[in-house]
């Protein structure tokens, strides 16, 4: 009789396993989640410079916005994401980070979604006051 294959997903004690069975690697799904959450923030802020670009005025503030993007934002979620790549093997694999984890792939989401609006905003802001 064939073997079934193991399942994937969240077991009792929240931790995600792979196909073979072993538990999660926090430092892969923390990269794996600073990329996507780049993605989704260089979209939403090129989507928003884009927006304020074909308003009236021809104000050079929101190149400003995009160039924060390499200054700020990209150098921050590569910090963040470096003190998971310094875990141990065994440390990655530790449960008891989980809710670290969570923390920070909240904090990272939340900048992600949540920093193209404000810094749009903040240009807007600016732009009118200059």
């Amino acid at each position: 009789m064939a073997e079934a294959a193991p399942k994937t997903g969240w077991s009792r004690s929240g931790m995600i396993s792979g196909r073979e069975g072993k538990p999660c690697d926090w430092r892969r799904w923390m990269s794996d989640n600073v990329a996507y959450a780049l993605w989704v923030y260089t979209s939403l802020q090129i989507f928003m410079t884009v927006a304020v670009l074909k308003g009236p005025g021809g104000s050079i503030l929101p190149y400003l916005g995009l160039a924060l993007l390499v200054g700020a934002v990209l150098p921050g979620f590569s910090a963040l994401e470096k003190r998971w790549e310094r875990l141990s093997c065994d440390e990655a694999a530790n449960p008891a980070l989980e809710p670290a984890f969570r923390r920070d792939r909240r904090l990272i989401w939340t900048l992600a979604i949540g920093l193209p609006f404000v810094l749009t905003l903040l240009l807007k802001v600016l732009d009118a006051l200059i």
